[in-house]
């Protein structure tokens, strides 16, 4: 099984399409993962630029598109019809799997049930994958929740993003690990970056005084690894996600970031390839 490693847009925003793949293409990834911009200039120039990669670099090179919906007080309805309109025009671009942020914490149990039920209404027409990240003011907030979920979908797919359920639970989750080895067989993806309890991003992963958080994380993250392994899964992809402010901790007054967000991905990415080679 091979190991894949996407890249993030995220804090790429001021860079035109093309020289976000460029760039992406220099430092070694094997794909992108990305959350459109209401650009249509932006956006036909993307996917131009992924065809000749496709057709003259990599014909394997991979394309997660992100549904990111911007936040808005709105009924449940509204909130369906715009995950099914950007879902549509997702799939229209043929990503190779969409990771969705999906549903509301505050939701009713069964509105999130249908919001569930048009992702993979959407994704069984459209034959693209359509997976579910573990995120912060989703239906995916909570590990406890979570599970209930898992029952009534039980082929869901999720994205691993683990630093919320720490920060939602205030925890490490080392009490937890009956209730996340559950999860573990639904993940198809995984946003490596590691949180601790009071926040979904640390300086600095590398640093010495986060050793045991770094060792707690890439331990899931080989247990996801594991877990293809033994479904027999072609690859396993990874995007390190440490993301920019408001993730990224910064000084005061200056705003100066206090670490390379695009360095600590490039870091992240070198980390894994050398554990899971």
């Amino acid at each position: 099984m091979k190991t894949k490693f996407i890249c993030t847009y995220w804090g790429c925003e001021a860079l035109s399409a093309k020289a976000f793949l460029a760039k992406v293409l220099e430092a070694g990834y094997d794909g992108v993962e990305i959350n459109f911009p209401d650009d249509p200039t932006f956006i036909a120039e993307f996917m131009t630029e992924l065809a000749v990669i496709r057709s003259s670099r990599n014909p394997d090179f991979i394309f997660i598109a992100q549904q990111v919906l911007a936040q808005q007080n709105e009924t449940v309805d509204a909130y369906a019809q715009r995950l099914s309109q950007r879902l549509n025009f997702l799939t229209s671009l043929k990503p190779d799997a969409i990771n969705s942020h999906t549903g509301k914490d505050y939701f009713e149990f069964a509105d999130n049930l249908s919001m569930i039920q048009i992702t993979e209404d959407i994704a069984l027409e459209s034959g693209i994958p359509i997976w579910h990240e573990i995120h912060r003011g989703r239906f995916s907030f909570h590990l406890r929740t979570l599970l209930r979920y898992l029952e009534l979908f039980p082929n869901l797919g999720l994205v691993a993003d683990f630093s919320h359920f720490c920060v939602v639970s205030e925890s490490d989750l080392s009490d937890q690990l009956a209730l996340l080895n559950q999860v573990f067989p639904s993940i198809r993806h995984i946003h490596a970056r590691v949180g601790f309890e009071q926040s979904p991003q640390l300086t600095d992963p590398f640093a010495p005084e986060w050793e045991q958080h770094l060792k707690t994380y890439t331990n899931w993250w080989r247990a996801i690894h594991e877990q293809h392994l033994l479904d027999q899964k072609t690859h396993l992809t990874i995007t390190p996600e440490f993301g920019p402010f408001p993730y990224m901790p910064q000084q005061p007054y200056s705003q100066k970031p206090l670490a390379d967000q695009w360095d600590l991905n490039c870091r992240m990415k070198n980390y894994l390839q050398a554990y899971f080679h």
